[in-house]
């Protein structure tokens, strides 16, 4: 090995929430196993100039921890092995390591646990604290292009890693870092402004992975400008949502949840959470059918029923007031006119078609998608690298020798709330318990 290569025990891409949160608990559970022996050097190196971004916009400034109920059903990705993972770490530890750290939890009605400042700074505070406490060393503004298998002179492998400088591959400053494990925890390409913008991929493929297809998760979703959805932007509703292929079949989708009109289409959590089937399926060639259930707990044939015998509202009444007990005012005049039905008909002049019509309209309203807002708008990744080429007892890769993944480089994204924060959690401490046992068995060599 060159000299001038700087050594490292624990080399960690990517400084977000799976990469702050391998390198806390392998240094913690070192440093609980061997007392008083050398700590471990670990080193966590990130494009961004600060880290954190992601932390601090979660949960609207507030960062939802995790969630305190999770199940496998929760995420998309091979159901057995995620269930395997939030198995092994589950939201209960994850708020007692929180709370060592000092970061008192708090669980909302939704299930949903907050830090109980309300801040999201409170968490990544608590991380960086407790990086510099167990001196980890943070590289920011640092992107690594390569990674590549070495050998040391004694058989002692490595992977050496390669920084970019204006475009072009260089060293580090003092040569390539030699580590004797490396973890990608890059996420995926989601909030690109943020680091993330898919450069773990490239890393992960040079190594021996495959990644499968990916695409914005937890986005929202833009509609014709032509539909009326800009007039009610501001609008929350409790609705359903159903996703279907566009040649029809049974729904890959079908969720009750709060849904947003905005200027530019559809958002809040059920939007959210039914965007990464549109998106996958649109970038597979498939765009499939949305449709959007107005009254959410009746079908068509009951819902045209209270139309016809709208109880509480004599026959005089016009239509809007008996629409207006169930929806706000502005959806039910947009949606009239949208389906070219005078508002001033009274209920017992409704006629058959035009009722059949409307009871259609409110429970199952076709929703023109013309596609997801985007990237930078992107709560998650669908899509990485796949679970089956990691051992999920270690999240050692099957492919690389002394490579681990972590968070959401990984095929698995949960749905809004918290899930996918559990995700990064559990898998970052799944693989600080391998880690942190390797460490522990190898000779007191690096520098």
């Amino acid at each position: 090995m060159n000299p001038s290569e700087d050594e490292v025990d624990l080399a960690i891409v990517g400084g977000g929430a799976a990469g702050l949160a391998l390198a806390i608990l392998t240094a913690q559970r070192m440093r609980a196993a061997a007392a008083g022996s050398r700590p471990p050097r670990i080193v966590i190196f990130d494009t961004a100039r600060q880290l954190g971004a992601k932390i601090l916009v979660a949960g609207g400034g507030r960062c939802n921890v995790t969630h305190q109920y999770i199940e496998a059903a929760d995420y998309f990705g091979n159901p057995r092995l995620i269930g395997r993972v939030l198995a092994r770490f589950d939201h209960l530890a994850a708020r007692q390591w929180f709370e060592r750290m000092g970061v008192a939890l708090k669980v909302e009605p939704t299930g949903k646990l907050f830090p109980r400042t309300d801040k999201a700074r409170t968490v990544l505070d608590a991380l960086l604290d407790s990086c510099r406490k167990l001196h980890i060393e943070i590289r920011t503004g640092t992107r690594i292009v390569s990674i590549r298998q070495s050998a040391h002179t004694q058989g002692d492998a490595k992977l050496l890693l390669h920084a970019e400088d204006n475009g072009r591959e260089r060293s580090l400053p003092g040569g390539p870092v030699a580590a004797r494990f490396v973890a990608l925890c890059t996420g995926g390409r989601s909030l690109p402004r943020t680091g993330s913008d898919g450069g773990g991929y490239q890393l992960a493929r040079s190594l021996g992975h495959t990644i499968t297809t990916t695409a914005p998760g937890l986005v929202p979703l833009v509609l014709d400008p032509e539909f009326f959805h800009a007039r009610l932007s501001g609008i929350t509703i409790q609705a359903r949502l159903r996703v279907r292929p566009s040649d029809g079949g049974r729904p890959t989708f079908d969720r009750h949840g709060s849904l947003l009109f905005t200027h530019f289409g559809i958002s809040g959590p059920l939007a959210m959470d039914a965007s990464r089937i549109w998106t996958l399926r649109q970038e597979a060639g498939h765009p499939p059918r949305i449709t959007l259930a107005l009254l959410p707990e009746m079908d068509e044939a009951g819902t045209s029923q209270w139309l016809r015998d709208h109880p509480g509202v004599s026959g005089a009444a016009k239509i809007p007031q008996l629409l207006e007990s169930r929806l706000p005012r502005r959806l039910v005049v947009e949606l009239l006119t949208f389906l070219s039905i005078n508002g001033g008909t009274r209920l017992s002049e409704l006629d058959r078609a035009t009722r059949q019509r409307l009871a259609e309209a409110l429970t199952s309203l076709t929703l023109p998608v013309r596609g997801p807002r985007g990237w930078n708008y992107a709560e998650v990744t669908a899509g990485g690298v796949p679970l089956e080429e990691v051992d999920i007892g270690t999240m050692a890769s099957r492919c690389c020798p002394n490579l681990y993944l972590a968070g959401e480089i990984l095929d698995c994204d949960g749905r809004i709330g918290g899930f996918n924060f559990q995700w990064a959690w559990a898998t970052a401490a799944i693989a600080a318990q391998s880690l942190a046992r390797k460490l522990a068995a190898l000779p007191d060599s690096a520098t």
